[in-house]
């Protein structure tokens, strides 16, 4: 019986209440399960093995949500949205709410709200409609702009440059997609964010620093800037730039440091390395180098009065 259960989250995120019903079991073996804590509840009528639910990550555990709720509701809704953004994966969501699945109806019934469930309206086609991974979810430009629109021009910019850096959609998907919906709300914000992204962009620190410096009013960089020797030879890429000021932009996140990590080294050897690139990146062009960390992203007073200090004049002769 334990490997019929484990057979059915496997394959399909989560064990239905009919499929314990459908081996002549009941809810007396459902509650027991629950209390001893062996099973934790996704949603009414779905669970999930404690040992699985308890190492699943945030969007994960939205993913299982999502696949349980359109059990429920069958043909009637798709997913949308940041629920729509997350079953296709490769697209960054940063602090945006997950404790809700996001649907759009198909069957004409009116937007609600429920505990676990956002039902949206708004016009659907077939054309509209993808097959992600066995489920009916919205096209992604679609996704993207929908979430885009509430999630404000931070959130919004992590969402879209991450979309755009995967490569399933372009500038072209998005603005089409946002002329679609461009009389619902949000239509300034998703104005603005489109306008603001970049699929060149790697990271949400990227994208968050990007946000801070065009928020505290400084010029628009220059994204993945390369960075050359006197013979042409290339010393590394910059996340930031601006070349007329001077001035090179690394974030340093403790993500990205892992991401260097070769085999057999330790985390201040990438350090160690970082500073010997910063060092060639200097003496190739003559620029200083700001640095920022997560925390410092949320004092963008401080990181704009950094960056305007080590700004020196026009480097464009």
């Amino acid at each position: 019986m334990d490997e019929y259960f484990a057979a059915l989250e496997t394959g399909q995120g989560f064990i239905a209440r009919r499929d314990v019903l459908a081996v002549g079991l009941d809810d007396r073996f459902i509650r027991t399960m629950l209390r001893t804590g062996t099973w934790t509840r996704v949603r009414k009528g779905a669970y999930c093995p404690t040992v699985v639910w308890v190492n699943l990550d945030a969007n994960e555990r939205h993913r299982r949500l999502a696949r349980a709720v359109l059990h429920s509701h069958g043909d009637a809704v798709v997913l949308s949205r940041v629920s729509g953004l997350l079953m296709r994966g490769g697209c960054d969501v940063w602090r945006i709410d997950l404790s809700r699945v996001h649907v759009t109806r198909r069957d004409g019934r009116s937007g609600s709200v429920e505990r676990d469930v956002v039902h949206h309206e708004g016009p659907i086609t077939d054309d509209d409609i993808e097959i992600v991974d066995g489920l009916p979810v919205l096209k992604e430009a679609r996704c993207v702009i929908e979430t885009i629109a509430r999630a404000g021009v931070e959130r919004g910019m992590v969402v879209a440059d991450s979309a755009l850096h995967a490569g399933r959609v372009d500038e072209d998907d998005l603005n089409e997609a946002h002329a679609r919906v461009s009389r619902r709300q949000g239509n300034r914000t998703v104005d603005l964010t489109l306008r603001l992204a970049d699929g060149r962009a790697e990271s949400v620190g990227e994208s968050r620093a990007r946000y801070v410096y065009w928020s505290q009013g400084l010029p628009r960089p220059e994204v993945q800037y390369h960075v050359y020797d006197r013979d042409g030879m290339l010393v590394g890429i910059t996340d930031l730039a601006w070349p007329r000021r001077g001035l090179l932009f690394e974030f340093d996140g403790k993500v990205k440091y892992g991401r260097l990590l070769k085999p057999g080294q330790e985390p201040g050897d990438v350090v160690f390395e970082e500073k010997r690139r910063e060092d060639a990146l200097r003496r190739a062009t003559g620029f200083s180098v700001e640095r920022a960390t997560w925390q410092e992203l949320s004092n963008p007073a401080l990181m704009a009065r950094r960056a305007r200090q080590r700004m020196t004049g026009d480097h464009s002769a």
